[in-house]
């Protein structure tokens, strides 16, 4: 065969000229930029190894923390108080939010075992539950600040009735806010990593945006406004408490700061972290961020998400333990079931169930 009759056979096989033609009258086969692709062995393999144990703690720690406090209000409380019914939501949304971390840390662990239905039902009861418990702080916050700095005012509009409607319209904000993950969330095979829960099955240009969404929502509406509104409400009932002649004026200032700066710890740099995420997603120069950046910011989304969760599991427990209120249900309790503690606890003399007489400051 001499080299036109082979020229002509590899023409006839792969339609060469008709390849030739379509790269010349066609430019979009042509890729004009080098295309970045980043392994994420090594990230995986750190959420692999670690992600588990923080989900595994985060769970045993949520269930204990929030069941100890639901079963303190049902034994020593109120259930119809507004206090309680926000705290009651807390403890709630907590538990929903904790029952999704045991299936994603087998997630992490292999693939996606569970099937379609429950990716979806888990991934949204997952946001769910993470959204409202931190919509939840707020307006026990918020409820505290009219509690407090309008006691007057609040005496008259701080009824059940206002709670319930309250608690609504936080799960119905947040129910609203993690419908795309029951829409999107979809169960695909990775050749490398076995069965998948993520968001599948559209364009690159769409999951980004959704993606964006997700980054924003998270950063604007359950950081940036639950930050402002526990920051200008416990500054107010500082500025209020230090006008009064409250005895224990400086340790209610103290516990407020604990407050304010446990909130501010936990839920920033997770929240720093989410926000450079959306930057590095809509940004129109991918250049400008290297393999090494992509795989540091995995790695701080991994640490302080944890952190941030962590601190959403115990926060009733938190939230309720600084109060002396709490704290004495805690070693009436304790005394109690272990008697041979008994002579190590001082009880307050005081009964326990008439927190409906108790000034706005006794949480205190």
């Amino acid at each position: 065969i001499n080299d036109q009759d082979m020229y002509d056979l590899f023409n006839e096989l792969f339609d060469i000229n008709d390849i030739n033609d379509t790269n010349t009258t066609d430019p979009s086969y042509v890729v004009s930029r080098t295309v970045k692709l980043c392994s994420k062995m090594v990230v995986n393999k750190f959420g692999a190894r670690f992600i588990p144990i923080f989900y595994y703690v985060n769970f045993l720690l949520s269930y204990l923390g929030n069941g100890l406090v639901l079963f303190i209000i049902y034994k020593y409380e109120k259930l119809h108080t507004v206090t309680n019914i926000f705290l009651l939501n807390l403890v709630l949304s907590n538990f929903l939010f904790a029952i999704s971390l045991p299936f994603w840390a087998t997630y992490h662990l292999s693939e996606w075992i569970f099937g379609m239905a429950l990716c979806k039902m888990v991934s949204s009861a997952y946001f769910i539950g993470f959204y409202s418990s931190i919509l939840f702080l707020t307006l026990m916050t918020f409820d505290r600040y009219l509690a407090v700095v309008h006691a007057v005012a609040a005496a008259k509009s701080r009824k059940k009735a206002y709670a319930i409607i309250a608690s609504v319209i936080v799960w119905g904000i947040s129910i609203v806010a993690s419908v795309k993950e029951l829409v999107l969330r979809n169960v695909w095979e990775d050749q490398i990593n076995g069965l998948m829960c993520e968001v599948s099955g559209y364009s690159d240009s769409t999951m980004d945006h959704w993606e964006l969404v997700t980054y924003y929502q998270q950063f604007l509406l359950f950081f940036l406004l639950p930050l402002f509104m526990v920051m200008y409400c416990y500054i107010s009932i500082t500025v209020r408490i230090m006008s009064t002649r409250m005895k224990e004026k400086c340790r209610a200032i103290k516990l407020i700061f604990v407050i304010i700066f446990t909130f501010f710890a936990c839920w920033t740099p997770y929240n720093i972290v989410i926000l450079l995420k959306a930057l590095q997603i809509s940004s129109t120069s991918k250049d400008d961020y290297t393999c090494s950046d992509m795989e540091h910011l995995d790695y701080a989304l991994y640490v302080t998400r944890n952190i941030a969760y962590l601190y959403c599991c115990i926060s009733p427990v938190f939230y309720t333990f600084v109060g002396k209120k709490f704290q004495s249900h805690f070693r009436r309790l304790v005394a109690k079931n272990i008697p041979c503690l008994k002579r190590h606890i001082s009880l307050s003399s005081q009964s326990t169930r008439t927190t409906s007489q108790r000034t706005p400051y006794s949480d205190y």
